[in-house]
């Protein structure tokens, strides 16, 4: 697949355009340029690593929504087996946005359950561009319910630049939908594992985040608001979109030195999107790792640090004067 590159990554695509150049020319040459190329290869790999050491929180922003960063659905192709999906919320619906069901990690059976965005146009509507409806976060508790019943620990990825806003939604008790699966997970007595593989939105994204461990992508984000829905409000404008971005403390390296996540997952140079592969490797091992972690411990315990940590969130030190 042809890389899409973004607007502060044309230097990079650049210098890759070229390489393909030299490499569509070496096809028909009698000379040779391979070492050319393999110099403008390292050159690029260089340009990419100083360029992605120094991104903006808005330039993460626009790398956790790339259009081929790996959702999912790719992370259960490529890290669980024997995926079994589950459909509708024995309500009203079933919604696209949240796909879950059975499957097995490392041969044990788990229950993983994700928000779904969509790779095309046709896609992007059936997921709702991976803005759940009510009955897509009932659907998520349902299968939560069943893992509890049979022991299971649950998987969640979490990647939504929200939770739908339509009329439709809020009829059918949206708000309510997500504050039910918040306080139902808090208490579910089987181990959880949370990681933002690309933007957390807002309420949206924490209805399946409440866990005992949450983890993030080195390049997700995971706020409140937008950027450009805080920029409109605060100063009326999309425009300042970065402003409020850096306002926000969106980033995963942000999050965890205010102790609201456990863990930075790295990703590969450039971002996942440019190496599903290696993504999918070190997914793997992380997940490994803390599922290791959380299943030595008994329940109660598991429950109550879950506890403790919800009640640290937002707590400061006020310094005296």
């Amino acid at each position: 697949m042809k890389t899409t590159f973004l607007e502060f990554e044309q230097p990079i695509a650049e210098l890759e355009a070229k390489v393909e150049e030299l490499r569509f020319v070496q096809d028909d040459s009698a000379v040779d340029i391979s070492e050319e190329i393999d110099r403008l290869q390292k050159k690029s790999l260089e340009l990419t690593k100083n360029i992605y050491a120094k991104l903006s929180p808005w330039q993460i922003s626009q790398v956790a929504r790339h259009p081929q960063r790996p959702y999912t659905l790719d992370y259960i192709d490529g890290i669980f087996t024997d995926f079994h999906e589950l459909h509708g919320d024995r309500t009203f619906a079933d919604d696209r946005a949240i796909v879950g069901g059975l499957a097995r990690f490392n041969g044990q059976p788990v229950v993983v359950i994700g928000h779904q965005k969509g790779r095309d146009t046709k896609e992007k509507i059936m997921r709702n561009f991976g803005m759940p409806k009510p009955e897509g976060y009932r659907k998520a508790l349902r299968l939560m319910k069943m893992a509890e019943r049979f022991g299971l620990p649950v998987f969640t990825f979490i990647d939504t630049p929200g939770a739908y806003p339509g009329i439709g939604a809020e009829e059918r008790g949206q708000s309510e939908a997500i504050g039910r699966n918040l306080y139902e997970m808090t208490t579910l007595k089987v181990p959880v594992i949370c990681t933002v593989i690309g933007e957390g939105g807002s309420g949206g994204a924490l209805a399946i985040a409440v866990g005992d461990v949450t983890m993030m992508l080195q390049y997700s984000t995971y706020s409140v608001i937008s950027p450009e829905g805080c920029a409109s409000i605060l100063w009326k404008t999309a425009e300042r979109a970065s402003d409020a971005a850096e306002a926000l403390g969106i980033t995963a390296s942000r999050l965890k030195t205010l102790g609201l996540i456990d863990k930075v997952v790295n990703e590969p140079v450039g971002g996942a999107h440019r190496d599903h592969r290696l993504m999918m490797q070190t997914m793997k091992k992380t997940l490994q790792d803390a599922l290791k972690n959380l299943q030595d411990k008994p329940i109660d315990e598991l429950l109550d640090n879950r506890y403790e940590r919800l009640m640290s969130y937002g707590k400061f030190n006020v310094e005296a004067a």
